[in-house]
C-alpha cells in the first residue's frame, strides 16, 4: 500500500511512525510533514488546506489510503472531495466534522440526544451575550464557536473577565471568524480525561484512556495551549467509569450522528470532565488528539492501518484491540514565549543521544537544515517515555527531556503528577481498609 499522511505536527509524526510499522505499507508520503517525518517518509510541499492539490497528488501517486491529522481540512470537507474522486480516506465527512467545527452544533446535538454536558447558551449578538452575564453564576467558560487551534476556550472567574473574553472573541476577532458566535457555558469541576474512539459510521472501538495538560505552566496555571503533555492510561478512568463513558457518551453519539443523517467515520475525540464518577462532555474533536496520540498510539499493539481501513470500509464490528500494559507519558518541549510570540530557527541539540530503550522523540514544530534540526513552531517536540508504573514513567521521560536542549526551551515539570497522586491515594485507601 501507499499511504499519504496530511499534516505536519507531533500527532502526524506519531501516525507516520506507527504506519511505518505496518506490514501492509510499502511507501509513505507526508504533506507537508516536518523534520522528524522526513526521516521516515517522503515529504511533499503541499499545504493541508490545499485540498484539491492533495487530491491531485493522491490520484497521481495512486495512494491507497490517506490519513488526515489536523482538523481544518476535515471541517473544510477534504473527505468528501477525496471520496468523490474515488480515493480512500480516513476521517469524517464535512457534515460530521461539525462536531469540532462548531461548538454550537455540538452543544445542540448533545442536548438533543441527552448526552451529559455542561449547561449553556449560545449567542451571535454581543449585547445579548453581555446581558446574559448579569444573570449567571461564576466561574463560566466562554468559547469561540469555530476552530481556534485549541485556544478558543477562556475560563472566566467573574463578569469582568467574561466581558473581556466576549470583547476579544466577538469584537477584536482574535480567533477571526471562529468568533462570529460564542458559547457561554457552566464551569464543570472535576478531573479531565480524553477518550478516542474509531468508528465506521455504525460500529466503533474505544482506545485507551489518556489525560491532556492544556495550561502552559505547572499546576494547570496560565493560558491554554495546544497541549503540554499527556499520559495513558488515565487512573481517573476506572473500568466502571469507562463503561459509563461508552454507554452514556460514545455509543449515543455514534448512533445519534447516524440518525441525524451524518454518520461518523474516523476518530471521535471526547474531551471529558469526570466528577464523582460522572463523566460529562467538555468538547468533541474529529481527529486524533495532540499530545494524546503520542501516548495512546505507541501503546497500541494492533496494526493501525488495518483499523483505519476497517473504518473506511464499514467493518469495525468485533475488532479486538491489544495494548501495552506499561504507562506512557509525553512531555512537550516548547519554544520560549509560546503560546504567545516565539522565535524560530533554534538548533536542537541532543536528539542523537536518545535510544529507543529510553523513549521516543516525536517532532512537532521542527525542520531539517542539512544535518541540523531547527525549531519551526511553538510546540517543538513531544518526548514520550514509559515505565511499569507511573512513578517510573515520570522518572524515565524526564531523563530523556534533560538530554535535549535548544535556546529558550520550555516544558512543564509536573506531567503525570495528578496520576501519581491518584494512584498513591488509592493505594493508601486500600492499605487503610486492610488494617
Amino acid at each position: 500500500m501507499k499511504v499519504l499522511v496530511v499534516g505536519s505536527g507531533g500527532r502526524e509524526h506519531v501516525l507516520t511512525w506507527k504506519i511505518k510499522q505496518s506490514s501492509l505499507v510499502d511507501e509513505i508520503f507526508c504533506a507537508p510533514g516536518n523534520g522528524g517525518m522526513s526521516m521516515i517518509a517522503e515529504c511533499v510541499d503541499i499545504k493541508v488546506d490545499d485540498i484539491n492539490g492533495l487530491a491531485a497528488f493522491a490520484l497521481e501517486k495512486k495512494i491507497d489510503l490517506t490519513v488526515v491529522g489536523p482538523e481544518a481540512p476535515l471541517v473544510e470537507g477534504i473527505v468528501d472531495v477525496f471520496e468523490k474522486a474515488g480515493l480512500k480516506i480516513f476521517g469524517p465527512g464535512k457534515m460530521a466534522s461539525q462536531l469540532e467545527g462548531s461548538k454550537v452544533f455540538t452543544k445542540e446535538f448533545l442536548k438533543k440526544h441527552n448526552i451529559p454536558t455542561a449547561g449553556y447558551r449560545s449567542f451571535s449578538d454581543i449585547n445579548t451575550a453581555i446581558d446574559f452575564l448579569k444573570e449567571i453564576n461564576y466561574p463560566v467558560v466562554v468559547k469561540a464557536d469555530g476552530l481556534a487551534a485549541g485556544k478558543g476556550v477562556i475560563i472566566c472567574e467573574n463578569a469582568a473577565q467574561a466581558r473581556e473574553a466576549l470583547d476579544q472573541i466577538m469584537l477584536q476577532k482574535v480567533f477571526k471568524d471562529a468568533g462570529n458566535r460564542v458559547v457561554i457555558e457552566e464551569f464543570l469541576r472535576g478531573e479531565e480525561a480524553s477518550i478516542l474512539a474509531i468508528s465506521d459510521g455504525e460500529d466503533y472501538v474505544i482506545l485507551a484512556s489518556s489525560q491532556d495538560h492544556k495550561r502552559i505552566f505547572d499546576e494547570d496555571q496560565g493560558p491554554n495551549t495546544g497541549g503540554m503533555g499527556a499520559y495513558s492510561p488515565a487512573p481517573v478512568v476506572t473500568p466502571g467509569i469507562m463503561c459509563r463513558i461508552e454507554n452514556e457518551i460514545i455509543a449515543p453519539t455514534i448512533k445519534g450522528m447516524k440518525e441525524d443523517g451524518c454518520p461518523f467515520k474516523g476518530v471521535l475525540y471526547a474531551g471529558l470532565m469526570i466528577d464523582n464518577g460522572r463523566p460529562k462532555v467538555l468538547e468533541y474533536n474529529v481527529r486524533f488528539g495532540d499530545p494524546e496520540t503520542q501516548v495512546v498510539i505507541p501503546r497500541l499493539k494492533n496494526d493501525l492501518v488495518e483499523i483505519m481501513r476497517a473504518s473506511c470500509e464499514g467493518r469495525l464490528k468485533d475488532m479486538p484491540l491489544d495494548w501495552d500494559e506499561r504507562i506512557f507519558i509525553c512531555v512537550v518541549m516548547s519554544s520560549g514565549g509560546y503560546p504567545g510570540a516565539y522565535e524560530k530557527g533554534k538548533t536542537i541539540e541532543g536528539l542523537d543521544g536518545v535510544s529507543a530503550r529510553e523513549g521516543i522523540v516525536f517532532h512537532a514544530g521542527t525542520k531539517k537544515d542539512g544535518d541540523a534540526v531547527l525549531t519551526s513552531g511553538g510546540r517543538v517536540l513531544g518526548v514520550t517515555g514509559f515505565g511499569v508504573d507511573i512513578a517510573e514513567a515520570i522518572d524515565n521521560v524526564y531523563k530523556v527531556v534533560e538530554k535535549i536542549s535548544f535556546d529558550r526551551c520550555f516544558f512543564r515539570r509536573d506531567i503525570g503528577a495528578k496520576a501519581l497522586k491518584r494512584v498513591n491515594e488509592t493505594q493508601n485507601t486500600s492499605a487503610s481498609a486492610g488494617n
